[in-house]
C-alpha cells in the first residue's frame, strides 16, 4: 500500500460540493488522490514535450515560432480530449 500523508488543502467550495455529491459514499481522499495523479501525468507529459523541444533546439537550431504554436495547439487539444475522457469515465 502506498504511504499516505495527511495535508490541509483549500479547495473551491463549489467544486468540493460537486465532488462530494458525485463521489457519494466513495472516499473523498481517493477522488482527490486520483485527481492529483491525473495532474501529475499531465505535467510529466508537458515536461517531456519541453525536453523534446529543447533537444530539437540543440540538434537542429531554434524551433520556428509557427512550429511552437502548432505544438502548443496539439498539447491543448490532447489535454482537452483527455479531460473529457476522464469526465466520461468518472
Amino acid at each position: 500500500m502506498a504511504r499516505r500523508q495527511k495535508v490541509t488543502l483549500s479547495l473551491s467550495v463549489d467544486e468540493l460540493e460537486q465532488l462530494r455529491e458525485l463521489a457519494g459514499a466513495r472516499s473523498l481522499s481517493a477522488a482527490v488522490d486520483r485527481a492529483v495523479a491525473a495532474e501529475l501525468e499531465r505535467l510529466r507529459h508537458l515536461a517531456a514535450v519541453d525536453d523534446w523541444l529543447a533537444e530539437m533546439d540543440r540538434v537542429h537550431g531554434p524551433v520556428p515560432a509557427q512550429t511552437l504554436d502548432w505544438a502548443a495547439r496539439l498539447v491543448d487539444e490532447w489535454d482537452t480530449s483527455r479531460r473529457r475522457r476522464v469526465r466520461r469515465a468518472g
